[in-house]
C-alpha cells in the first residue's frame, strides 16, 4: 500500500495540472485531484494523466476542495500541492514526506529556492502561505473549518499548527516554482486576483484567528 497520496486542489488549471499529476505518478505516489469547478479541461487532464478526480459543481475554494478530495484518501500521510507548479520532481516530494514519515515533524512546509526570481521571493517572505506540504492524513482530516476556507487555508494550518503544538518544519524545494497569476490570467486581472486574495488572507491575519511565524 502507497504511504502518501498527493492531494491537488484545481481551479482552471488545464495547462498544468496533468504535468504535475504526471510527476507525482512517476514518483509512485497515487493522485487525487480536487477539481473545484474548473470551467476548462482540467478534471480531463487531471484524469488522462492518472489521477482520481473528484469534482465540485460549483467553485467553492481551497478548502472546500481540499474537504472533498479527502474522501478519496486512503493513505496514512497526504502530500498538499499545487497544480500550477513548475519542475516537479521525485525528490520534491520525498523531501516533504521524509520529516513527517519519520515522525521529526507534523507538517512539512516546503519553500521554493533556485527556481524564478520571483516566486522564490513570495516563498522566502511569506514561507507559511506555501502550498506545498506534507502531513498525517488522520490531522488534516481534523482541521476544524477546512471546508469553509476559500485563500486561507495555509494561514489555517499555521494557526492550527500553533495552537495544537505541531513541529512544523520548513525545507527548501531546489529547482521549483509555480506559474504566477499574472501569466495564466493576464496581467491585470491575474493582479487583480492576487490583491483578492492578499485581502482575504490579511483580513483573516488581522481577525487574530493566526499570527503566521516560525
Amino acid at each position: 500500500m502507497p504511504k502518501a497520496t498527493v492531494l491537488i486542489p484545481a481551479f482552471n488549471e488545464e495547462k498544468t495540472v496533468g504535468e504535475v499529476v504526471r510527476a507525482a505518478r512517476g514518483a509512485g505516489f497515487p493522485v487525487v485531484v480536487a477539481d473545484d469547478g474548473s470551467t476548462d479541461g482540467t478534471a480531463r487532464a487531471a484524469r488522462d494523466a492518472g489521477a482520481v478526480v473528484v469534482r465540485l459543481p460549483e467553485n467553492r475554494g481551497k478548502g472546500a476542495a481540499y474537504a472533498a478530495g479527502l474522501k478519496a484518501v486512503d493513505t496514512p500521510y497526504v502530500i498538499l500541492l499545487d497544480a500550477d507548479l513548475v519542475g516537479l520532481k521525485p525528490e520534491h516530494l520525498e523531501a516533504l514526506l521524509g520529516p513527517v514519515e519519520r515522525g521529526q515533524a507534523e507538517m512539512s512546509v516546503g519553500v521554493f529556492k533556485g527556481g524564478r526570481l520571483f516566486t522564490d521571493f513570495g516563498n522566502r517572505v511569506t514561507p507559511f502561505l506555501s502550498g506545498q506540504r506534507a502531513l498525517p492524513t488522520r490531522l488534516f482530516r481534523e482541521v476544524p473549518g477546512l471546508e469553509r476556507a476559500r485563500y486561507d487555508v495555509e494561514l489555517l494550518l499555521t494557526r492550527v499548527a500553533k495552537e495544537k503544538g505541531w513541529r512544523v518544519k520548513y525545507l527548501p524545494l531546489y529547482g521549483l516554482s509555480q506559474v504566477m497569476k499574472e501569466e495564466k490570467r493576464g496581467f491585470f486581472s491575474g493582479l487583480a486576483h492576487r490583491l483578492r486574495m492578499y485581502r482575504e488572507v490579511l483580513r483573516y491575519a488581522l481577525s487574530g484567528r493566526t499570527r503566521p511565524g516560525r
